[in-house]
């Protein structure tokens, strides 16, 4: 008998939660959505935020902090593009510096002439930087990064130690992913996300990518969920996700479970005990409280 009514259990210790922001407003979306063709002028090469985008991103900060999130979060997993790095040190970085504490910062004051102050990387989860969760690579130049060397220059206490070449090696002039490779590099991304330790986790990305890694969940769902999972985010959109392992491969016990009976003592349910004894003949079975 199915009596769940449509709910799920599933051990807790065999999901992540996930939070899955887009970028704020960069310049290029400005330009392409007046005309598609901007897309590829190389006046948008690695596009950073318009002062649009980072008032969503203050915006994001807000509702980051107004809920908790930025006391739940261990790790913080950004592409390195300058858009979504301005808007995830911005959402998710320290609030400033103390006296006497020498720390690199997330990001130091006027990087790339966005003129903003520096963000600290103090009481902060630590960043990131993934190629996996990349936009659409090829032929945009708004989606081509920098070198690895600049990046770490403006972004300090970033963690670009994932990413093998200094010059970006992935993009190309003249082709592009098509949306299935985008889906299958969206999937891997997912599957090692699951390798890392954290239990919740932020991952600052991208429309189309996440657009299309999502779009291959969801078909067992009703539509509404359905339409939740797959549907494209909007700029500085946040998007919280339970990952659930269901192959179990890899998985950590839990740290919450308490085997209970410590010391041994009696917990048979009582209709259990009272099946594994048979009736004294005149004296019925008596169940216990």
């Amino acid at each position: 008998m199915d009596a769940s009514g449509g709910i799920s259990l599933y051990p807790s210790h065999r999901t992540k939660t996930i939070h899955l922001v887009r970028h704020a407003q960069g310049f290029h979306n400005v330009a392409g959505e007046k005309d598609a063709n901007e897309y590829l002028s190389f006046d948008y090469f690695d596009a950073q935020l318009t002062s649009l985008g980072w008032k969503q991103v203050a915006n994001l900060r807000k509702h980051v902090q107004s809920c908790g999130l930025d006391k739940r979060i261990e790790l913080v997993i950004v592409s390195p593009l300058f858009r979504t790095i301005q808007t995830a040190v911005g959402a998710f970085g320290g609030e400033g510096y103390s006296d006497g504490i020498n720390v690199p910062p997330l990001m130091v004051s006027n990087a790339g002439d966005c003129n903003r102050p520096a963000i600290s990387s103090l009481n902060c989860p630590p960043f990131l930087a993934v190629e996996l969760c990349r936009e659409h690579l090829g032929v945009h130049p708004c989606d081509k990064r920098r070198s690895i060397k600049e990046y770490r220059s403006l972004f300090p206490a970033i963690d670009f130690s994932m990413i093998e070449h200094d010059e970006d090696k992935l993009w190309r002039p003249d082709t592009r992913e098509t949306n299935d490779e985008v889906a299958d590099r969206g999937l891997k991304f997912l599957k090692w996300l699951w390798t890392r330790k954290e239990k919740e986790i932020a991952v600052v990305s991208h429309s189309g990518f996440l657009f299309h890694s999502l779009s291959a969940f969801g078909n067992d769902c009703r539509p509404l969920v359905k339409d939740e999972i797959c549907k494209h985010f909007a700029n500085c959109e946040l998007r919280s996700f339970v990952l659930v392992d269901r192959s179990m491969v890899g998985s950590e016990s839990s740290t919450t479970n308490f085997p209970g009976s410590l010391p041994k003592g009696l917990d048979l349910p009582s209709d259990v005990a009272a099946e594994m004894q048979p009736e004294k003949k005149g004296v019925p079975n008596e169940d216990g409280a």
